[in-house]
This record gives structure tokens, sequence and C-alpha cells, in this order.
């Protein structure tokens, strides 16, 4: 018997009767290949799009999506975007769906990271994927007409986790100088859901993205590495021992989302070391909430996340 289907917002409840996808290495391509995560039967974009490969250190070239919309403006802002997935499946072009509209929103140049997925590539594969694009996408600001000083970076579920990451990751390097994170239910711990979890709320966790599927995404990522030197805070944000310095946050989380727990205290934290942080907690809003169109959560989700990364971005809010 459900805890919290009484608790769902009445309006988001059709995403309850979604059949669950049961994570494990055997149904790992499958879901892969599900149109929902692949890419495929996407609608076409309201412009053009492009690609770039960025130069890449500690692995291959990585492939970039570009969503540049038409402007004859220049000095403008720029999204890099990562994708969200458990860290074990999706693709940068999904994002088309959204990120255009957000694009033209702004005008603003968006540009979504190809990054290596785990299991294939654990830690810190994805991570030093994402850092390469960063630091093209800064060298290439200029001929993008954006402003370098302008870079928010984005991203959702596992792409949240994996922007923090990169923000710590840019900071400690001496690398861009972010003007922003905007985490949108991000994944941030390594511990959610394990025997180790601080967390121990009763009504998070029961749809979408599960305690089960948190541990197999978390694993897939960790390899063989031990989270105990340095780089942690790369690995799984919230094991960061030091958050002064990064640039200013906007986070979005659900009331009974997974990952509730963990934004909450890494809000706080951020907070705490005197990083301007603005926070949305959502009462009836489960994992990726948004994926029902036209509810009232999601169109306040909308508007507020306009305003606030208009504020990130340095734009109109």
């Amino acid at each position: 018997m459900s805890k919290t289907r009484h608790l769902v917002d009445p309006e988001i409840a059709p995403m309850l009767e979604m059949p669950d996808r049961v994570l494990t290495h055997e149904t790992l391509e499958a879901i892969r290949n599900d149109p929902l995560f692949s890419g495929a039967d996407l609608p076409p974009p309201p412009f053009p799009l492009s690609e770039a490969l960025a130069p890449n250190e500690h692995g291959p070239e990585v492939r970039l999506l570009i969503m540049n919309p038409p402007s004859e403006q220049t000095g403008r802002a720029a999204i890099l975007h990562i994708h969200g997935g458990g860290m074990v499946v999706g693709v940068p072009d999904t994002a088309t769906v959204t990120k255009c509209p957000l694009a033209l929103e702004h005008d603003a140049v968006v540009v979504s990271v190809d990054y290596r997925l785990a299991p294939e590539t654990p830690v810190p594969g994805p991570q030093e994927d994402c850092y390469a694009a960063l630091v093209w996408l800064a060298a290439h600001a200029e001929e993008l007409g954006v402003d370098p000083a302008r870079i928010v970076v984005m991203g959702e579920s596992a792409g949240g986790g994996l922007a923090a990451a990169l923000a710590q990751m840019s900071r400690d390097r001496g690398g861009p100088q972010l003007a922003g994170q905007a985490l949108v239910y991000p994944m941030l711990d390594c511990r959610t859901g394990g025997p180790d979890c601080p967390y121990c709320n009763l009504h998070t966790g029961e749809w979408v993205w599960t305690r089960e599927k948190n541990r197999f995404g978390w694993e897939a990522l960790r390899g063989d590495y031990q989270p105990t030197d340095e780089r942690k805070g790369w690995f799984s944000p919230a094991l960061a021992d030091d958050l002064a310095d990064l640039p200013p946050a906007y986070i979005v989380t659900g009331a009974l989302d997974l990952f509730l727990d963990e934004d909450l205290a890494y809000a706080r934290r951020l907070i705490d070391a005197g990083v301007p942080c603005e926070l949305h907690v959502y009462p009836g809003a489960i994992h990726a909430f948004e994926m029902v169109p036209e509810t009232t959560l999601a169109a306040q989700a909308a508007t507020d996340l306009r305003r606030g990364l208009g504020r990130l971005l340095g734009g109109a809010c």
C-alpha cells in the first residue's frame, strides 16, 4: 500500500500510473533505447542546431549540442546544460524540447553536454567531460556572441549533481568563473537511500526515482573510487568539505522527491558558506514533476525558473 499517494498533487497523479522501470545491469540497455531517454521521435527544433567537439585531456573529445537562437546581440548569456538520467542513461538531444525555448526566452546560447555514462565510464570520466565542455564554451564565447562572465551551469537530477560538481571543479582548478548554478532537483549525496543515509524522511522517494534506483546510479558512477580524498565533492557534491566561493545557486526540489533532504542540506550549507542561494520546494511534487504539462505546479516552476535563471544570467527577470 502506498504511503504517500494521498500527498501527491492531484494534477500530476497521471505520473503515478507510469510503468515502473526496474533499473539493473540487465535492463539498462533497454531503458537507454527507450525514446524517453534516447532522443528518438523528437519534434523539430524552432531554429537550426549545431554540434561541436570539445578537446578533453582525460578522454575522447566531448560532443556538444549547441542551441544558438538567431540574435543581433553580442555579449549574450550562455547556459552549459547537463542532462539527467541517474548517471546511467540519457542524451543531450532530449534537452532541445525544453532548452530551445529557454534559449529564446533569455536570448542565450545553450550548450548541452554528451558526457560519457556510468557504469562504462565511472568517476571522474563524466565530470571531466563536463569540465572540458565548460572550458570549450569559455574559449569560444566570442564566436558564439557570448560574454564569458555570463555563463551559468544547469542540470536536472543527475545533471544537477554533475552541475554542482562542475562548479566545485572549476573553483578548485581555477577554471572558468561561473555566473551561477541552476540545480533542478539535483542528485547530490551518494549516501541517500543506502546504509549510511543521513536522512530518515518517511515521505520521499516512493515515485519515479526510488532508493533502489539511487543506489544503482551511485554505485555505477563510483566504480572503484573511494570518496575520501579532496575530489570527493566532485564525485558527490554533498561530501565536499568546503562550499565557499562557489557561484550563486538556484535550487528546485519537490516535497516528495527522494532528493528533498540532500537538496535542503546543500542549500543550507551554501548559505552558511556565504553563497547566495535561492531555494524552491514545491508541495505535492515528486521527482520530474514537470513531465505532466499544463499543471499549476509546472507553470509555477517555469515562472520561478525564468526569474531565477534571469537573475543568474544577469538579464531581466
